[in-house]
């Protein structure tokens, strides 16, 4: 991925600018595949990523505080992506029994099912994503990039 050619300039772009740049490029294209890739399921990136939260609990009930601090992308409408995924039957939601200010969610069987399938999707976009890297160069990169 060439910046200078996407951005369509010819001057030469300062090292530390082109570096920020060229990771937020490389984070819409990422997050370009990843969307097309669960467009079949009809659930947003967030939506995938609060299914797989649920997964991981193992039949333990989650609450929108655990969710939120889970959530690759931290945001404040965790009630919305919620919602929307009640409505395709993925999860539900319930009022705690033995504290009935507490909200639990989980992820239903037709979730599970489904999130199986959008794993599929998710790992061919992946592998394709990174498909020009060495083991050793994902280790650098991503040695890389946890010094931010």
């Amino acid at each position: 991925m060439n910046v200078e050619e996407i951005i369509k300039t010819k001057k030469q772009i300062p090292l530390k600018t082109r570096t920020i740049i060229h990771l937020s490029l490389v984070n819409n294209k990422l997050n370009e595949a990843m969307g097309n890739a669960l467009k079949p399921f009809e659930v947003s990136l967030q939506q995938f990523n609060v299914l797989r939260i649920l997964r991981g609990q193992k039949g333990r009930p989650a609450n929108l505080s655990t969710l939120n601090e889970r959530m690759v992308s931290k945001m404040s409408n965790t009630t919305r992506l919620v919602d929307k995924l009640i409505l395709k039957g993925f999860v539900r939601r319930c009022v705690c029994e033995s504290n009935r200010r507490k909200i639990e969610i989980f992820i239903t069987e037709e979730g599970e099912k489904e999130l199986l399938k959008m794993n599929e999707s998710m790992k061919r976009t992946e592998e394709n994503s990174i498909k020009n890297f060495t083991q050793k160069e994902l280790k650098e990169l991503n040695t890389l990039l946890d010094k931010f």
